[in-house]
């Protein structure tokens, strides 16, 4: 989702539209000033961002599944095309290159090869590290170049929250699933509006290193799509 936020040109307006979700919009909010609080947060853009996301999963899920299952070298073949030409995108775009920007372009393809081999640990089940988990995996969702599925994995969470997931589907243990998924995405919800914050305060001061250490965690990912 955060590489096609780069390749689509809309990376920076999503980020400020979700760090716009602040104090400021909580009290337009609960004074009743709607049309302020969705002008504030630019409501109109978010809206259609998370439908679209909505209705791909519901459209897509299946073709997806059935392209991985019958064709999954083509299938990461293209995602691997994909990211390749969204790194060069970027970069192409970054003006007055020097060895700083070098520099921070090899950290960058480090740190992504760093987490993308990373290997799933045991991690205990408590509330605590349930809702870390939820807010350390939401920010993959705009971090370009890794999936919040594979932070799942990295911290041991992945089967875990999937079968609370299906224990609530089949009506087994239903209380104790709605609690876990519950503090899940308290989790979440705080680790969004916290890493975008971060990312808005980093593009808005270090704009151009930021995009080329972003970059690069892109081109890092790709071992872990290989």
């Amino acid at each position: 989702g955060g590489t096609i936020a780069f390749i689509t040109g809309i990376y920076d307006k999503l980020i400020g539209s979700i760090n716009a979700i602040d104090s400021t919009a909580v009290k337009l909010f609960f004074s009743g000033k709607f049309k302020e609080f969705w002008k504030h947060i630019n409501g109109g853009f978010l809206l259609s961002i998370f439908s679209g996301i909505l209705l791909s999963v519901v459209a897509l899920a299946g073709l997806m599944q059935y392209l991985l299952e019958h064709y999954p070298i083509q299938t990461w073949a293209f995602f691997f095309g994909l990211i390749v030409a969204s790194s060069l995108f970027i970069l192409r775009g970054i003006k007055g290159w020097n060895l700083k920007g070098a520099i921070f372009l090899v950290f960058g393809v480090i740190l992504g090869i760093v987490v993308c081999t990373l290997s799933p640990t045991t991690t205990p089940d408590a509330s605590w590290f349930i809702f870390l988990s939820g807010a350390i995996a939401i920010c993959a969702m705009i971090l370009p170049g890794i999936s919040g599925s594979f932070i799942l994995l990295i911290l041991g969470k992945y089967q875990f929250i999937m079968s609370t997931i299906t224990g609530l589907t089949t009506g087994e243990a239903v209380g104790e699933s709605l609690v876990i998924l519950a503090v899940f995405a308290v989790g979440a919800v705080c680790g969004i509006l916290a890493f975008s914050k971060f990312l808005h305060w980093l593009l808005g001061r270090f704009h151009k290193e930021t995009l080329i250490v972003l970059a690069g965690f892109i081109v890092g990912s790709l071992v872990k799509v290989w």
